[in-house]
């Protein structure tokens, strides 16, 4: 068998029980469960809470011919306790709703919080945000936009947004990512992945336009 493969599948597990533990902004599940151990038998029954998301997506809002990404920042609460100032710069990024698809819901959120409607929407990956607590799926995606005009504040009233539009150059994001001043997954993730695939992205688009 593959070092990369587990023995175990989700037949090893056994939820002997399960409830909704919580159902506002969030929702939780409480589990009781069990399941096979490595060195063989089975665990002892043990208590878990699980946050329970749809899917998500997050796009890195590209313009290729003058080298600069749009990103957006906003209040995030898990920040607020952590030392840091809680107004992000982050990806724009929002959930996924029952019918749409991943790539409808990075239309949808580019429009909505970047007033931006990107082309040539890209795969870079899909990812679990931190399966130890939550079930959320990320489907990241990088898109063509024209960065020349972006800018203001965007966002629904009615989901208390308030939300700025940040233009940065490609070697901007580079460079705060790196000294840690953009320091969320999903940026990161999607930041690396452009030094990675920059110039064949670039070279793909372009090709496609002309």
């Amino acid at each position: 068998m593959s070092k990369l493969k587990s023995k175990f599948s989700r037949h090893d597990v056994e939820v002997c029980q399960r409830q909704a533990g919580y159902d506002g902004f969030l929702k939780v599940d409480k589990l009781l469960l069990k399941h096979k151990l490595v060195l063989g038998g089975w665990s002892e029954e043990m208590r878990r809470e699980i946050q329970v998301k749809s899917g998500a997506i997050g796009i890195l809002l590209l313009d290729p011919l003058r080298l600069e990404v749009v990103l957006v920042r906003q209040f995030r609460v898990g920040m607020i306790d952590e030392g840091q100032n809680p107004w992000l710069l982050e990806l724009v990024a929002g959930m996924i709703e029952e019918g749409e698809s991943p790539e409808d819901v990075a239309l949808r959120e580019s429009e909505e919080e970047a007033d931006c409607r990107p082309q040539n929407i890209t795969k870079i990956c899909t990812y679990y945000s931190s399966p130890g607590t939550t079930n959320e799926k990320v489907h990241l995606f990088c898109g063509q936009v024209d960065a020349s005009k972006a800018g203001g504040v965007f966002g629904l009233d009615a989901e208390h947004e308030d939300i700025e539009v940040v233009v940065l150059s490609v070697a901007e994001l580079y460079g705060a990512v790196e000294s840690g001043l953009i320091n969320n997954a999903m940026t990161i993730i999607a930041s690396f992945w452009l030094e990675k695939h920059l110039d064949v992205t670039i070279i793909q688009w372009l090709g496609e336009a002309r």
